[in-house]
């Protein structure tokens, strides 16, 4: 059990219940003897800075920050974890929750969530780098990114059904994008609708875009898409729920420990369904970078 732990949530995520069951949490943590300090950050900023204060060096220094959120939040906390020794836990609370998937986090129960917590199985995994941003789960950099950032402005509806809404709005005025990648630095052109960098399995809600890789063997997972009929794009789509996609003939998956990705035309990335930064952009594999507490 960490002997420090920094409780980090948001109330705005997921559906507004970023604090729904965090007093039951953090007093369940405490009774198995844990000395909790309770952050509440009213912005990313403000976030990010009271986490950067809680690992540094010094007497009141913790060994994990456990966040009760979103993806996005989790992202936010990566953003100051990576390549230190304290740990990342996770309390699902947010519309996605793609992390917690990836970890086998309970997303529906907060107290056997806090149960993971208490145990303490911690493991190394694998972070990806693009300049001094870091992401966890899936880089999204084609129609995936679209739907992404759509999703983003969407309040209604929610979880899942969100995705598939921005899907929806997307797919109409949607052409394939003409790519060039290089990876491990070995240049290749290619149309796609989309080309995803993955370090975990799932993105969108629960969507195995990543089904097969792992995040802890120092490679990235590059998913690329090659041009479909907007009707087999939405057939598609459905597929990524269960892993079928994998066998359609227009999914390859290549392995590589960095990939340039370079769109024509320009394209804004999204990470961890967050805006990470503009296409082009270079990403890297950075092995066990983070320490994640696992079911």
């Amino acid at each position: 059990m960490p002997r420090r732990i920094a409780f980090l949530s948001n109330p705005f995520s997921g559906t507004g219940d970023g604090h729904v069951g965090r007093d039951t949490v953090i007093r369940h943590l405490r009774a198995s003897g844990a000395d909790v300090s309770d952050i509440v950050g009213h912005s990313a900023e403000e976030s990010l800075a009271q986490v950067r204060r809680a690992i540094a060096d010094g007497p009141g220094r913790v060994d994990a920050v456990v966040v009760s959120g979103g993806d996005g939040l989790v992202h936010l906390a990566v953003q100051a974890l990576a390549g230190t020794d304290v740990a990342l836990g996770i309390i699902p609370a947010g519309s996605g929750n793609d992390a917690a998937r990836a970890f086998g986090i309970p997303l529906d129960d907060p107290i056997a969530a806090a149960e993971v917590i208490v145990r303490d199985r911690r493991r190394p995994v694998d972070l990806g780098r693009g300049g001094d941003r870091w992401f966890l789960t899936v880089l999204a950099t084609g129609f995936d990114a679209l739907v992404a950032g759509r999703g983003s402005e969407l309040r209604w509806p929610r979880g899942g059904l969100r995705y598939t809404a921005a899907v929806a709005l997307e797919l109409p005025r949607f052409q394939p994008l003409h790519y060039t990648l290089a990876l491990d630095g070995h240049e290749r052109t290619l149309d796609a609708m989309m080309v995803s960098v993955a370090n975990t399995e799932y993105f969108g809600g629960g969507m195995r875009i990543g089904l097969g890789g792992r995040h802890d063997d120092g490679l990235l997972d590059v998913i690329v898409i090659r041009p479909l009929s907007r009707l087999n794009l939405v057939r598609f789509f459905p597929t990524i729920n269960t892993g079928a996609h994998v066998h359609n003939p227009a999914y390859e998956r290549i392995q590589a420990r960095s990939v340039t990705i370079a769109i024509n035309p320009p394209i804004t990335s999204y990470a961890d369904g967050e805006r990470f930064g503009e296409v082009p952009l270079t990403v890297e594999c950075v092995p066990g970078a983070l320490q994640v507490i696992t079911a």
